[in-house]
């Protein structure tokens, strides 16, 4: 039997369910956001490889006491933990690899976070017959809308961007880890405590790290105090608050509210790249958005209106 963490009796009334439930959905939001921007400048501190490792290692090892001394795994089969650890591999690993190089390639920070946010899009109309769904009109014209509002936010960002066309092709990888991730979560038969899952997540995506960067020679960190900021800032938000607070909000929202709640990241990206970064924001950006946000929308309101015992998704 897995360890749940506990909600205290005074939030448990259904005015405060409802008002900590808004709270952490704006959490959520702004600390997923944030992992694009931080990414962005702390990558000009070491490679990437370098600040995912120790980003991700010294985070795992802590959680990894946590989860000990809780026994919040106790009770998991080792298929399900097998599981687990290859969700950490795509949705931890594969996913933060890939957008930390398409920032460092010099794509914009919002237009990594769009492609990223038409996962549901892709989930429920390519992957959605894999999971037995079936899928509809109207989820197919949303996955056209949605591509052709993805084509003009990449193409509004190409003539002031350093980053060469086939590099759009990494933040549609990282899309792609997400796409797997929730395909295995989805046939996942048994869900462990959050704190549990989060554990394994990251001890498997910790060992990617150590080899990716052996591979590199990005192993030693600097010594900068700059370095160790960005290390500590992007464990606490991007890691362990965002990833924390998604899986929990799986918990009390359906899996179309949430899916809402990450595409609201991708504009939240954009108006902080643009505040912190200069990155550029064009009317073409914006009706990309426009276009993206009712692709999405059309999926998720079919979803939500044929939707079948509520599902877990990555």
């Amino acid at each position: 039997m897995t360890t749940q963490i506990g909600i205290p009796r005074a939030l448990d009334r259904p005015a405060a369910r409802v008002a900590l439930t808004v709270v952490a959905s704006l959490a959520f939001v702004a600390s997923w956001s944030s992992g694009f921007v931080i990414a962005a400048l702390a990558t000009t501190e070491a490679p990437a490889p370098t600040l995912l490792l120790w980003r991700s290692a010294p985070t795992a090892l802590v959680l990894l006491v946590v989860t000990v001394a809780t026994r919040a795994l106790r009770g998991l089969p080792r298929r399900e933990l097998t599981r687990q650890a290859l969700i950490g591999l795509f949705a931890q690993a594969g996913y933060c690899a890939f957008v930390y190089a398409a920032l460092g390639a010099g794509i914009a920070t919002g237009t990594t976070a769009l492609i990223d946010a038409v996962q549901p899009i892709v989930v429920a109309t390519l992957v959605g017959p894999l999971l037995g769904l079936r899928v509809r009109g109207s989820q197919w014209l949303g996955l056209g809308v949605g591509a052709v509002g993805v084509g003009l936010v990449v193409s509004s960002q190409l003539g002031g961007s350093d980053a060469p066309p086939i590099a759009y092709l990494l933040p549609a990888a990282a899309m792609a880890c997400l796409v797997v991730g929730t395909f295995l979560q989805r046939r996942a038969t048994v869900a462990p405590s959050i704190v549990g899952a989060l554990t394994v997540h990251l001890v498997a995506a910790s060992v990617f790290y150590v080899v990716l960067a052996a591979a590199t020679g990005a192993l030693v960190p600097p010594t900068s105090p700059s370095f160790w900021v960005a290390v500590a800032t992007t464990a606490v938000f991007p890691t362990l608050m965002a990833y924390g607070l998604y899986w929990w909000l799986l918990r009390r929202i359906d899996v179309t509210a949430l899916n809402a709640l990450l595409f609201l990241v991708a504009p939240t990206t954009a108006f902080a790249g643009a505040l912190l970064l200069d990155e550029p924001i064009t009317a073409t950006t914006l009706l990309g958005f426009a276009l993206c946000a009712g692709g999405v929308a059309a999926v998720l309101l079919t979803e939500r209106a044929h939707s079948r015992p509520r599902d877990v998704s990555v």
